[in-house]
């Protein structure tokens, strides 16, 4: 059986979220099973007949009422009702599963008719505070799969709401929680106190089922998860080239809780590249600054360690050759994702919300749908290509590039003057256009559209845009030789 959801809240207020939300119930791997569709009023097509009509008549028909109450009251009618209310009360009338999440740590900038109907609300059913996009899909998602495990339609159970099987509130570590309790006390300013029991903090992140600790509890805050789960851990392998081929220059598989994997291979990465140390100029400590973003790495590490699939039997890769980084997540990007989505804003889609809940409070992930595109931020500041993304082998694979272009590298190309100035000018702004050539180097318009396409003949450039808005970006490396072409959802860099 398949079930019907009507998402109600001020639209204004919550225009983007309540895309946001969509996107996630209908991308989710567990929950897009469970629901035949999703109503959202402003996505309605016009028609001949009145708004209160058709939006009243759909909370008649659905099944699920998720009512997403703020600050704001909405519009009211001549009886002094907003749409928001006025869909409650149907929910109400016809007796429908309603999940009210309230917005915001407080109520002083509520409007006194939100604060009356969410009292009202409050002493007819459980309700639960959130204040930003993340908690809300966890706990939406946390919701939904507690009425389908009521309403039987689970037969197994998603990975990180299922309960592990032996695990007990013993086998986690009291110093782990205690960490998580304090960094996202500091961090994301949580409510519960430092001392508060494992048990209770289970319980308000949703990770505890009939007095049993689930999978996400355990890989959070277990003393030993592989015990239970044996491929829950990150390989970290350190080639000598470019290839992914025997003997590696060295290689560690971490195991552990998620924080900790995530801390030991993003410092594996750091320890193997370059690292340029400054001067002491306004501290006792020198500056350093490394070939690949720190923050750019850490991202892509806790990407694939989040968002894993573990009901794979492999594990979170993290492959560094001397000209890119890789990190092989196990499972695939959610069905309303593209590749060219992760460029741009788009709505968080977690694999597992649960898990990625939790790391979100430790600042381990930042606010929803951000991580790709501050990689590639981060990459373009650093004077590197932008990273890529793709599926290769049954895992979504990140790429970040190394700077390949080194002195002795360039030196083989034969390039001009002018050339060399143009590909620093790239390294330092992330790209270089027509225009900028001609500045950087004082060559004329010819000249310059006879050099970048030289440049980019040599796979040292990439060509992007079309017309005046065209402009170069130095290319990954592995484009100059490399023509496997059979991965699904690559990215082609090659020249417009």
């Amino acid at each position: 059986m398949k079930y019907k959801i009507f998402i109600s809240s001020v639209q204004g207020e919550f225009k983007q979220i309540r895309l946001d939300l969509k996107a996630f119930l209908t991308g989710d791997a567990v929950l897009h099973r469970f629901i035949s569709e999703v109503f959202l009023f402003e996505e309605l097509p016009a028609r001949d007949q009145r708004a209160d009509r058709v939006y009243l008549e759909e909370v008649e028909h659905c099944d699920i009422y998720i009512g997403i109450f703020g600050n704001e009251y909405g519009n009211e009618d001549p009886n002094g009702l907003s749409p928001t209310e006025r869909e409650y009360n149907e929910a109400t009338r016809y007796r429908k599963t309603r999940l009210i999440y309230v917005w915001g740590p407080d109520d002083k900038k509520r409007d006194p008719k939100m604060k009356k109907l969410i009292s009202r609300a409050s002493g007819e059913l459980v309700r639960r505070r959130i204040e930003d996009v993340n908690a809300l899909t966890s706990e939406v998602y946390a919701s939904l799969i507690d009425y389908l495990d009521g309403m039987g339609a689970l037969h197994v159970p998603p990975f990180d709401t299922a309960v592990c099987k032996g695990v007990t509130v013993k086998n986690l570590s009291l110093k782990r929680v205690e960490w998580f309790l304090e960094t996202a006390r500091r961090e994301r300013a949580f409510p519960l106190k430092r001392n508060t029991t494992t048990k209770a903090l289970l319980t308000h992140l949703n990770l505890i089922h009939r007095e049993k600790p689930t999978n996400a509890a355990l890989l959070l805050f277990g003393t030993s998860p592989q015990r239970f789960h044996r491929t829950a851990e990150t390989k970290c392998v350190h080639c000598h080239g470019t290839e992914y081929r025997r003997p590696f220059a060295s290689q560690q598989i971490y195991s552990g809780d998620l924080f900790e994997q995530s801390d030991q291979a993003r410092d594996f990465v750091l320890s193997k590249i370059n690292r340029a140390v400054g001067v002491r100029s306004e501290s006792n400590i020198a500056p350093a600054a490394y070939e690949l973003p720190p923050d750019a790495v850490g991202e892509a590490v806790v990407n694939a360690i989040a968002h894993r699939d573990y009901n794979s039997n492999a594990s979170v890769e993290v492959r560094l050759f001397s000209d890119r980084l890789e990190v092989w997540n196990p499972g695939r990007l959610p069905g309303t994702l593209t590749f060219d989505d992760l460029r741009t804003d788009h709505p968080s889609v977690p694999n597992n919300p649960l898990i990625a809940e939790s790391m979100y409070l430790a600042r381990y992930i930042e606010k929803a749908g951000s991580g790709t595109q501050k990689m590639i931020e981060l990459c373009l500041e650093a004077g590197l290509p932008e990273p890529e993304f793709e599926q290769r082998s049954g895992s979504f694979v990140i790429t970040l590039w190394r700077d390949w272009l080194t002195a002795e590298v360039l030196e083989g190309y034969n390039l001009n003057e002018r050339q060399l100035r143009a590909v620093a000018v790239a390294k330092n702004n992330g790209k270089i256009t027509n225009s900028g050539y001609q500045e950087a180097t004082g060559a004329s318009r010819p000249t310059a559209i006879r050099d970048l396409a030289e440049l980019v003949d040599k796979s040292i450039f990439v060509r992007l845009g079309k017309a005046r808005g065209a402009f170069y970006i130095i290319a990954g490396k592995r484009l100059n030789n490399d023509s496997n072409d059979s991965v699904s959802g690559k990215r082609k860099m090659t020249q417009k």
